[in-house]
């Protein structure tokens, strides 16, 4: 995937979401009477701006564009004509000022809604839920989870899709509960228990399934290109689009999966790969597989295809399901509720200790990602962006100085004190939440450079 792909995609997440977060504020001031003096998405030099309104707001597009902000009105930053002092923010009761606050976070919430909402009222797509056979010694072999089952619920919650499936055992796995799961096996349906209160698994660190030994039963689909990854191995070899790949090193390939495995098995290794073509033609093609560091720090090989599945195969475990407006209205709520929950549980089990640093995520990732998912369809985009937005309001709602979960802290024991904290207070607190974010930024760098360097 190429760099300005991945920039573009990140700028295209990104810019919407802080719109909408400094929406808020605007929004929220305007109808409690605050004049706003500049609305400006990014930072830095202005590259462009217009006056409007009978404020004669200033909005402005500036050079950086890593986050934006609103400037209102406030004496504390510069004197204030007396006829306008009612208008100014620091001057409006401490329910107004938390409204305004809160209102940018609150704005990325009920975006990644709306998102969530309009995404499920397009339908479910997924992968049928069929357990393939588990790894021997593994936590689902243990259970007694066989190739074959499908499962129906995790602790009493509905499982449709094997996307299902991952995110119910990501909760427990962070919570650390007893996982009951009911699968359906020979037409019967039969619990199978396990402890994860023992598992160790850090939700950043592994794939939870994978940690778990299972994965996930598709049948033998042929080796068949589907698709190929832009700038990836797989290009450079010239593999295209139709081709099927009959051998590996001269051992014939019985199926996707069994392909899967050889290139997996030979990062940083040239593969010597029999390929036929659509005209049916034969040829030989060498790619040396790119040796993609897992999260678990386990290096695997990958040329960058996906697979072309057969009609009749895709329909046994692919499923689709639609959803009426108030179903998936439902479901967007409790999605939101759902990823806002467990994105505090990350932050705060990370903060205690429990889970790994490494799962901060800096620019770079979040800048891969989004350029994987907009390959990826509109669809994926789109659940990119709400899952980031969510991650937008969630970090914002933080108890930081600097953050509009600081500001929310200050106004808070401004009503338990019954009057304003001491300027140098707050003056202090904004350096320490300073030197915090600073921490954080340069730690979620240093983990964007690990991944990098690794993959």
């Amino acid at each position: 995937m190429s760099v300005l792909w991945s920039v573009i995609s990140f700028l295209a997440a990104l810019l919407p979401l802080v719109f909408v977060h400094e929406l808020g504020h605007y929004l929220a001031a305007r109808f409690c009477g605050v004049k706003i003096l500049r609305f400006s998405i990014g930072f830095g030099k202005p590259v462009w701006r217009l006056r409007v309104g009978k404020d004669a707001t200033e909005w402005v597009i500036s050079a950086l564009p890593f986050g934006g902000y609103v400037k209102m009105l406030d004496e504390r930053e510069g004197s204030v004509p007396e006829h306008c002092l009612h208008r100014a923010f620091n001057r409006q009761s401490v329910g107004k000022r938390i409204l305004i606050v809160v209102a940018g976070p609150l704005a990325n919430l009920v975006l990644a809604f709306v998102l969530y909402w309009a995404i499920f009222l397009n339908g479910i797509p997924g992968l049928v839920p069929t357990v393939g056979e588990p790894r021997p010694g593994s936590v689902a072999a243990a259970a007694g989870f066989r190739a074959g089952d499908v499962v129906r619920s995790v602790n009493g919650k509905d499982v449709s899709t094997w996307q299902d499936f991952r995110w119910e055992m990501l909760q427990v796995g962070l919570s650390r509960k007893t996982v009951s799961v009911d699968v359906m096996r020979d037409r019967t349906v039969r619990s199978l228990q396990f402890d994860a209160s023992t598992q160790a698994t850090d939700p950043g660190e592994t794939d939870i399934l994978d940690y778990l030994g299972f994965h996930h039963r598709r049948g033998d689909i042929p080796a068949v290109v589907e698709a190929v990854s832009p700038g990836s191995a797989a290009v450079k070899a010239g593999i295209l689009r139709g081709d099927e790949i009959q051998a590996v090193d001269g051992q014939p390939v019985s199926s996707w999966m069994r392909l899967v495995e050889k290139v997996r098995e030979a990062p940083g290794r040239e593969l010597a790969l029999r390929l036929r073509g659509p005209d049916g033609d034969t040829r030989i093609a060498r790619v040396t597989p790119d040796a993609v560091k897992q999260k678990d720090g386990k290096i695997i090989g990958r040329i960058g295809v996906s697979p072309r599945v057969p009609e009749a195969q895709g329909a046994a475990y692919v499923v689709h399901r639609d959803l009426g407006v108030l179903e998936a209205f439902y479901r967007a709520l409790i999605r939101t509720v759902d990823m806002s929950m467990f994105s505090l549980k990350m932050l705060g089990k990370m903060m205690v200790g429990e889970l790994s640093l490494r799962n901060l995520s800096g620019p770079v990732t979040i800048a891969d990602y989004a350029g994987q998912s907009a390959q990826s369809g509109f669809i994926s985009f789109l659940s990119f962006l709400a899952l980031i937005s969510i991650s937008l309001g969630v970090l914002n709602l933080l108890p930081i100085p600097m953050l509009d979960g600081g500001h929310l802290m200050y106004y808070f024991a401004e009503i338990v004190m019954g009057k304003p904290l001491p300027d140098r207070l707050m003056e202090l607190g904004q350096q320490a939440g300073m030197v915090i974010l600073v921490f954080m930024m340069g730690l979620a760098l240093i983990n964007d450079l690990n991944r990098l360097i690794g993959s």
